[in-house]
């Protein structure tokens, strides 16, 4: 991977951190109070919700960022790497439940906000994305046993040549 490719991730990773640390401490209370007339378990719900899901976007980065640490050391292809990559899979799993908890309160918030009600439609589309954002945590863990595989081939590769370097 290039120096610019990673620097300009880098650069993105710092810039969705302090936007996701904006969005932590000064937009989730405006929700917060934008909702007043919502009953209570809706609004402590929907915060809850908000502030936990920009948390695992969070982890991701931070994850990615470690990651990317690895690749400039050279030390991406070794178990220290499985810790950040389970966590981005815990991450994006935790991502993918938290949106099926909105669609969760979106459909209680039916039966509890007269007038204020949310399209069964809307509920079928949300459960839909947290089945993408499912798949997605799927698809890292391929790409974990992909990684599995380039180790141990990493380690096979660095064995054959202390092998060699004694017989030379």
């Amino acid at each position: 991977m290039g120096k610019l490719a990673v620097l300009a991730l880098r650069a993105v990773i710092a810039i969705a951190l302090a936007g996701s640390l904006v969005v932590q401490i000064a937009i989730a209370p405006v929700l917060w109070f934008d909702m007043d007339d919502a009953p209570a378990g809706i609004r402590v719900s929907l915060a809850v919700i908000g502030v936990l899901g920009v948390a695992s976007l969070q982890v991701i980065a931070i994850c990615i960022w470690r990651l990317l640490t690895m690749i400039r050391r050279g030390t991406v292809f070794s178990h220290a790497s499985f810790r950040y990559v389970d966590g981005v899979i815990g991450a994006i799993t935790a991502g993918a439940v938290m949106i099926f908890a909105i669609a969760v309160v979106a459909r209680f918030a039916n039966h509890s906000s007269p007038g204020d009600e949310v399209a069964p439609g809307l509920v079928g589309l949300i459960c839909g994305a947290a089945l993408v954002v499912g798949g997605v945590a799927l698809v890292v863990y391929v790409l974990r046993a992909l990684l599995a595989q380039a180790v141990a081939l990493d380690r096979e590769a660095k064995h054959l040549q202390s092998e060699l370097d004694e017989v030379i």
